[in-house]
């Protein structure tokens, strides 16, 4: 998995657990839609960090919780 897809799923998680949508998720962390669905939908390459904090922020989470997750571990992106 790359890490762009490991982001996407971790969006879509969040959306769903919160029983929201992206453009909801968007407004509320004072981002344009066309951000995220840009990204969601692979007109757009990764987000910037600053990008991912304001989706956190918009969600209630820290950058911490939102990277909890195994598969980031696991992403098979490397860089040198």
């Amino acid at each position: 998995m790359s890490i762009e897809d490991a982001i996407r799923r971790r969006i879509k998680e969040i959306v769903d657990e919160r029983k929201t949508n992206l453009t909801a998720l968007c407004l509320n962390a004072n981002l344009t839609p066309s951000t995220i669905f840009d990204f969601m939908y692979g007109k757009s390459k990764c987000p910037k960090v600053i990008t991912i904090k304001k989706i956190c922020s918009g969600a209630g989470m820290t950058l911490e919780e939102f990277f909890a997750r195994d598969y980031f571990n696991e992403t098979d992106d490397v860089y040198k």
